[in-house]
């Protein structure tokens, strides 16, 4: 009963509620409910765009253009939003009650839930052990792993080469889960565990899910906390070179992270690495099947390969949108906004404004702005681990294409029920023979 109750005020009468808004066209419940808008945002962005660069929902506001989501996200006047932190008084006192004490990703102490002072310490503390240097050595393992999967894919591929296989299944879940174990010390053997957890946690992010949906999530992230905690009091007893061991034994101003402070940032770097990266993998691949004429221009222009992912970024965003409340009175894009008013940064709209980006539903790798995306947020919350993102992102295409230069798509593949998070649950892919080796 006290799940039921948990889901009831956190996720089903939001269901309900938008069900109704839906039907009367109110925009944030169609961004929860309408099945249209899951299928084609595209469409979503450029009517709620008609409207303006900032739109009025019942609830809030939504920030569609450029500019307006740009300031939402670097403005001291808006703070983040905490995990059911803006449901009505009586349903946050039932969601409080019955929650169970484990972490999420967007409560405390998760960098994406907290503020200065706290946020600036987590932060100073997690840069000063993700270097440079550290993310350039993570950078090698991208390639080394990539190449090691794809000598996989190889001969697995329907037990043979050149078959037909769900390449985000055996490619771009399996890449970027081998570099979130690299950071957190995981060993060989549990990485089948990590990856498990990953997929159970996907959807935390989303508010408004179906009551089984919530229990895939409430059960990811209660057995993420139960294995987390025990990795980390292993990592204490170590002296590893993993970046999750340095961290522990990292201060900032003689300050250590607690072993809750911990947790929630190995839980962050498995949220925010895992499924945003997947999604990137996923999504590039498909754009680059159905747009061979950009295939061939980064084929004939490899240089090209790293504008190619932040068009990728830009054009199909693995983060759709993200939340702010009003700190104080003040206004965007001319719009007054009241001190505790939410506004939604819609940040895949702002990626296709075309005050900005010339002819933005055309997918072009040449793109020569395509970087200013803000799919990776921006000011004090820009993503840490984004340079990171962008080199699995570069590596893991390059390399894939460059290996199966016949690879051609088998399939319409499924999308991920999510909506904060967008990309691709399944892509079957025929990968084709494989490119000759070169011997030196």
């Amino acid at each position: 009963m006290r799940r039921r109750l948990n889901w009831l005020s956190l996720h089903g009468v939001i269901r309900g509620a938008s069900a109704i808004g839906m039907r009367h066209g109110e925009p944030q419940a169609r961004m929860l409910a309408d099945p249209k808008v899951r299928a084609d945002p595209v469409a979503f962005y450029e009517e709620l765009r008609t409207r303006g660069t900032v739109v009025r929902s019942r609830i809030g506001y939504i920030a569609v253009g450029y500019d307006a989501a740009f300031d939402v996200l670097r403005s001291d006047d808006f703070t983040v939003i905490t995990f059911g932190g803006r449901l009505p008084k009586p349903l946050r006192r039932l969601e409080q009650r019955t929650r169970d004490a484990r972490l999420h990703p967007l409560r405390p102490p998760s960098l994406l839930a907290v503020e200065p002072p706290d946020h600036t310490r987590y932060r100073k503390t997690v840069s000063a052990v993700f270097t440079r240097r550290a993310v350039t050595t993570l950078q090698e393992r991208v390639r080394e792993t990539a190449e090691a999967l794809l000598d996989g894919l190889e001969t697995r591929a329907d037990g043979g080469p050149g078959g037909t296989i769900d390449i985000v299944r055996e490619y771009c879940a399996q890449l970027p889960v081998a570099i979130i174990s690299e950071i957190l010390g995981v060993q060989d053997a549990d990485r089948p565990k990590v990856l498990e957890l990953g997929e159970l946690a996907a959807p935390c992010l989303d508010i408004g899910l179906r009551w089984q949906e919530y229990l895939q999530v409430e059960q990811g992230l209660a057995e993420f906390s139960v294995w987390l905690r025990a990795h980390i009091q292993e990592l204490r007893r170590g002296n590893g070179d993993d970046l999750m061991s340095r961290l522990i034994r990292t201060s900032q101003d003689g300050q250590y992270l607690t072993d809750l402070e911990l947790e929630a940032t190995a839980g962050l770097v498995l949220a925010a690495g895992f499924e945003t990266t997947v999604n990137l993998l996923g999504n590039g691949i498909r754009l680059l099947l159905d747009h061979p004429d950009q295939l061939t221009i980064l084929r004939q222009r490899p240089e090209l390969w790293p504008n190619a992912v932040e068009e990728i970024l830009r054009y199909d965003s693995p983060v759709q949108l993200s939340a702010r409340v009003a700190r104080v009175q003040t206004d965007i894009a001319g719009k007054p906004v009241r001190r505790g008013q939410a506004i939604v940064a819609y940040l895949a709209a702002a990626n296709r404004d075309p005050a900005v980006f010339a002819d933005p539903h055309r997918f072009d790798v040449t793109r020569p702005n395509a970087n200013k995306h803000l799919s990776f947020s921006g000011g004090r919350h820009f993503c840490l681990g984004a340079a990171l993102a962008r080199s699995e992102g570069e590596v893991g295409l390059r390399t894939l294409f460059e290996r199966f230069p016949e690879i051609g798509s088998a399939g319409a593949g499924e999308r991920r029920p999510t909506r904060v998070l967008r990309g691709w649950t399944s892509l079957p892919v025929t990968l084709g023979r494989p490119a000759a080796r070169t011997t030196g």
